[in-house]
């Protein structure tokens, strides 16, 4: 499996601007918090950019974000590439006909939902989202994703956290970040 990263001069910027909160939502994790992220017009745009300048050209017809931070990178990228976006949704929170996908956290298990018929048979998948840690989430998408007949062609995330190896828990797909959490 290939765990890429970027080199670019614009990402000491974007890694500057992502807050880590001590503590949050439990004792002992350290949050990091892309709110802060975004309060900068110019490193938020950055964050966007190095994300299409990898995928134009790689005919991606589906971009996939992952509720709910995956929603804010997400759609820019798929505009700019010229895909449709997909929200992968926890839940009951999607109308309509969905299919689902379990998948287990350190603390319990969760669930991401997609409409029927959002993704077709042959279409080329990127999933997206701002955090990767230890890989369950992104590993439900893929396997989401898969069940429609789609290619996962690559998992892009703004930050990771390897000492969680979430990477491994991807199914040999490769793993596309901009920076190591602090």
């Amino acid at each position: 499996m290939s765990h890429f990263k970027c080199q670019d001069s614009r990402i000491n910027e974007i890694k500057s601007k992502i807050r880590v909160v001590p503590n949050f939502p439990k004792p002992g994790i350290m949050f990091q918090d892309i709110t802060t992220l975004l309060l900068d017009p110019k490193a938020f745009k950055n964050t966007i950019d190095l994300f299409v300048e990898r995928y134009k050209g790689k005919n991606i017809s589906v971009v996939a974000g992952i509720e709910a931070r995956g929603f804010i990178f997400g759609p820019p990228i798929a505009l700019a590439i010229g895909a449709k976006f997909v929200p992968l949704r926890k839940p009951r929170k999607l109308p309509g006909d969905v299919i689902s996908e379990k998948y287990v956290l350190e603390y319990g298990t969760d669930c991401l939902e997609m409409h029927i018929g959002a993704v077709e048979l042959g279409e080329r998948a990127l999933v997206v989202d701002d955090l990767i840690a230890t890989g369950g989430t992104i590993g439900a998408a893929i396997k989401l994703l898969e069940r429609t007949g789609a290619e996962v062609v690559e998992c892009a995330c703004v930050i990771e956290v390897p000492d969680l190896k979430g990477h491994e828990r991807l199914n040999g797909k490769p793993l596309y970040i901009l920076v190591e959490s602090r």
